[in-house]
């Protein structure tokens, strides 16, 4: 089975609507799916209120969990953390943040920005990562991803290196903009295997991880405040 907690749609630069993406993940025996188009602050409420009556779909009729989310890209890294807090409340049950990968102009300081704010929960494609902030994501408990996509996985196996040495929890995800890019569980073996890792640490980053992140997700949605 298959988890991925970064996908795209036609809502932002994607190629299919929200619920095909569903089953076709479905199809493809993904265990979970979190679809999180590129937003800004003018975009939030849009992308997630569609988001979440599609998720909200296709999590009741198909054996899947989808997740309505978001990915903070290229927002200013002053209001990172603000904005975060805003998709939230606009019904985000995931918050990635697009990092410092070294094919993009991210701004400078994005990585750290991201993983000192309270609200986000996976920090996507963070390129160049130093040690100190391998070991803030760590301490903060926020995902750090090996990426599936062409360019950002470039640094793939440094991300994986620090993260193994200083305990931040890694996940892989496709980064799926279309059908192409979903993920198969060999799929996301090799990549895995490929970035140095072990095949128990394979599993973490494949299962243990991905339940984690999962549990972390269910418990604060039923700590949150009804209507």
């Amino acid at each position: 089975m298959v988890y991925d907690f970064h996908t795209h749609t036609f809502l932002s630069d994607g190629e299919l609507s929200p619920v095909e993406l569903a089953r076709r993940a479905h199809v493809n025996k993904y265990k979970a799916l979190a679809i999180t188009d590129h937003a800004g602050i003018g975009s939030l409420e849009r992308i997630l209120k569609e988001l979440t009556e599609d998720c909200a779909l296709a999590s009741r009729e198909w054996d899947i969990q989808v997740l309505p989310g978001v990915e903070l890209t290229h927002v200013p890294l002053a209001r990172l953390s603000q904005i975060a807090k805003r998709a939230r409340e606009l019904g985000a049950q995931i918050v990635v943040v697009h990092g410092e990968t070294i094919v993009e102009p991210v701004e400078e300081g994005t990585n750290r920005a991201a993983l000192e704010s309270p609200y986000v929960d996976v920090l996507a494609h963070p390129g160049l990562l130093t040690p100190e902030l391998a070991a803030l994501a760590a301490q903060k408990g926020i995902f750090l991803e090996l990426s599936a996509r062409r360019g950002h996985s470039l640094t793939n196996g440094h991300v994986a290196n620090l993260a193994l040495a200083k305990g931040a929890p890694l996940l892989l995800n496709s980064d799926a903009h279309s059908l192409e890019d979903l993920l198969s569980e060999q799929l996301a073996r090799n990549i895995i295997r490929g970035a140095g890792l072990s095949d128990q640490q394979i599993h973490w980053v494949m299962t243990t991880n991905p339940e984690a992140l999962l549990n972390r997700l269910r418990n604060r949605s039923m700590r949150a405040p009804g209507p």
